[in-house]
């Protein structure tokens, strides 16, 4: 039996709190983060409407590759909202953790993500840039990782920067806090940003990226692709599954973070 083939995404799909546009002459789709007044900071129906999208994109074939990007200009993703609500079990082996379903492999989506950075990505955004192929950045971008600041443990972040740039160097933005931000140079520098463009320009040069790999056979596209996951899947399964009851016992009570979130001064870190 012959399953019916699915329609493509129409050319332009607004969500509550996403945006997608796809270009059928180039293949290329573009998915926006679209709450900038929150930093495109990511609550539940973000986090459901992301991984519903990238579900969608596997059976999209007018799709070939995907530029992943936050509406404004002040931040690409803030990581979790932090009024979102997400009760957990009374276990320290058991863990909800919404954002562990928002990229696109952990929704088998083999399909190339570029994301495009523009102003700061931090904390949750990192589920997202690394789950994406490569990162293209504009000078305003900055890096951080809030969750020791806050009494929290960087566990499932840390694990996909590892893979992402020198140990060293991710040890020192998770161990920081909001005390340093990695610049665009920076970043540029160690690996985790594979251009930096001029101002306002990163959405522009990721699509560009995209358009030449969406031009090529989508076969072999697709399992160089699932190719380069392979090669570091294993590690980030058996790092993940220590996450949980390291989370368990290291975080303070919620209370206490939002206390710390509360009591935070603006400025007071350094950039480099």
């Amino acid at each position: 039996m012959t399953l019916p083939a699915r329609p493509s995404l129409p050319a332009l799909t607004t969500l509550t709190t996403l945006t997608v546009s796809v270009d059928q002459d180039t293949g290329v789709a573009v998915v926006t983060l679209d709450r900038p007044r929150k930093l495109n900071a990511i609550d539940l129906a973000t986090a459901a409407e992301l991984a519903s999208v990238w579900r969608e994109l596997r059976f999209d074939d007018s799709v070939r590759a995907v530029v992943l990007t936050g509406a404004g200009d002040r931040a690409f993703c803030t990581g979790l909202d932090r009024d979102a609500v997400v009760p957990q079990p009374n276990s320290p082996y058991m863990q909800d953790d919404p954002l562990l379903h928002i990229g696109p492999k952990a929704n088998d989506l083999w399909k190339p993500v570029i994301s495009a950075v523009r102003g700061m990505a931090c904390g949750g955004a990192f589920y997202l840039l690394g789950e994406s192929e490569f990162v293209v950045a504009d000078p305003t971008a900055v890096f951080f990782d809030p969750h020791t600041t806050y009494g929290m443990v960087s566990a499932y972040e840390s694990v996909l920067m590892a893979h992402r740039m020198p140990y060293g160097e991710v040890a020192r933005m998770m161990l920081m806090g909001t005390a340093e931000r990695i610049s665009a140079r920076r970043a540029y520098e160690l690996g985790l940003v594979s251009e930096l463009t001029e101002p306002g320009r990163a959405l522009e040069a990721a699509v560009a990226c995209a358009t030449v790999i969406a031009g090529y056979p989508t076969e072999g596209v697709q399992g160089t692709v699932r190719a380069l996951w392979a090669a570091k899947e294993a590690a980030r399964a058996q790092a993940y599954a220590q996450a949980p009851p390291l989370i368990a016992l290291g975080n303070l009570p919620t209370e206490r973070q939002a206390e710390l979130f509360a009591g935070r001064k603006n400025g007071g870190f350094r950039t480099r």
